[in-house]
């Protein structure tokens, strides 16, 4: 196997960390050796991330093999075990908590590339199980092999190769792995097609993944095209994280399928699997609705908001009913609020609206925390006076929808400060006036 050709899209420097999701069957086992073999030819530091289910007996022994392995290697070895699951699909939830710990993996060592196993087989099922059930353009394409996150990539290197032939390179090297018995389980749709589907395509052609990437390239291409002349209107429809319905009404039927899938995109990212053509039929009827107020529910607790003219998106407040996160005293932060929005503690800064505060710490108890309303909430406003925050939501016309997870800013005395993007406190400085503290919501 040519190591340096599958990884000839990746741009790497000396001391770089690569991350890699790895879970001992043979697929990801031959991820771990061509990356160990990618490691004879750079100077970069591998990091195995691996997450035990917790379904199958044999987890916690394949768990210490791979480690075993890993400490053999000098491999750096990160480890979650799932120990509880809701009630939702579980490989869609099982997928959400595995990626959500390969993100903080790859954040925690600053990688550049999360580097995973998928492969020409994966990529056959995934269009096949799209097309049989609806999706979206950009989801027919099935999976990329380069895929741009928030701060890093996810790299699939396999996409091209069969899933037999990293198993002959697997015994060709002797590497070890384990076979998960559920993979042949009828039960699983996706093992329905591999076992059903896959091998009478490839008795019909046995290089018909190859067809199949080309066939997913050419329907990525044109989903590129399509949302860079889209995107001409889009910017007139979606803004601030908002669709307008009256624009969105007075454009073409094609574009406006387009723009439903950039306004999931956003929550969704690489996980368009669960989105299919009736969850965008519903969103298109809510927007059709003759009702002001209503709201629909997707897949992953989040839920669709009509309210008047603007359309939102967001996560479940019953589930996110309130949260309480410190901000950073020292330095640059950044917080994901659950709203979608961000509140960063910047330096320095310019402009003076009311997504802008600037703070004195002789004045205000710190820690700083950012948290749900509650309750009789009042503030000390700026220009004197006190107003209660549910008047000033009232006043700036705020949803009811997007009040439960509006972000409010106190200190650690519980006075509020800062309501972001609506108003400001007593505690608010001049630029003339010292101030040391300065928070800016976007």
């Amino acid at each position: 196997m040519d190591v340096l050709n599958l990884y000839k899209d990746i741009k790497v420097k000396d001391g770089d960390f690569l991350v890699f999701a790895c879970s001992y069957g043979p697929d990801s086992m031959a991820l771990f050796k061509t990356l160990l073999e990618y490691r004879k030819y750079h100077d970069v530091v591998l990091v195995c991330a691996h997450v035990n289910h917790d379904r199958r007996s044999e987890s916690a022994k394949e768990k210490e093999d791979l480690e075993k392995f890993c400490k053999d290697n000098n491999v750096i070895f990160e480890y979650m075990k799932i120990n509880r699951y809701g009630d939702d699909n579980f490989h869609n939830e099982a997928r959400n908590i595995r990626y959500q710990f390969f993100d903080e993996i790859v954040k925690k060592y600053d990688a550049k590339y999360l580097f995973t196993a998928h492969h020409g087989d994966d990529l056959m099922e995934t269009i096949l199980m799209r097309i049989a059930r609806g999706s979206t353009l950009k989801g027919y394409s099935g999976f990329s092999k380069l895929v741009k996150m928030d701060s890093y990539y996810i790299y699939r290197p396999f996409i091209g190769l069969t899933k037999d032939e990293l198993l002959e390179y697997c015994h060709k090297e002797k590497i070890p792995y384990a076979v998960d018995k559920s993979n042949f389980s009828n039960v699983y749709t996706r093992n329905r097609y591999r076992m059903e589907v896959l091998p009478f395509l490839k008795k019909e052609d046995k290089d018909i993944h190859k067809k199949f990437l080309k066939f997913s390239n050419i329907l990525s291409q044109a989903d590129e095209f399509i949302e860079e002349e889209a995107s001409k209107v889009i910017v007139k429809v979606l803004r601030d994280d908002k669709l307008y319905i009256d624009r969105y009404l007075e454009i073409n039927t094609f574009l406006k399928r387009i723009i439903l899938e950039r306004f999931v995109l956003s929550f969704y990212q690489d996980d368009l699997m669960l989105i299919n053509d009736r969850h965008l039929d519903l969103i298109d009827k809510l927007i059709s609705s003759k009702r002001s107020n209503s709201k629909i529910s997707l897949p992953n607790d989040v839920e669709v908001v009509k309210s008047y003219n603007t359309l939102s998106i967001r996560r479940n407040p019953v589930l996110l009913s309130s949260y309480e996160i410190e901000i950073g005293s020292d330095g640059t932060s950044e917080i994901l609020l659950p709203n979608g929005h961000k509140l960063f503690r910047l330096d320095e800064v310019k402009g003076n609206s009311n997504n802008i505060i600037k703070l004195s710490s002789r004045e205000v108890a710190l820690p700083l925390i950012v948290r749900t309303r509650r309750l009789g909430d009042v503030m000390a406003i700026k220009g004197g006076g006190h107003k209660k925050i549910k008047d000033i939501f009232i006043d700036s016309k705020i949803p009811s929808s997007d009040r439960e997870l509006w972000p409010i800013v106190v200190d650690s005395r519980g006075h509020i400060v800062f309501v972001p993007g609506l108003k400001k406190s007593k505690f608010d400085k001049t630029n003339n006036e010292f101030y040391d503290i300065i928070l800016r919501y976007e």
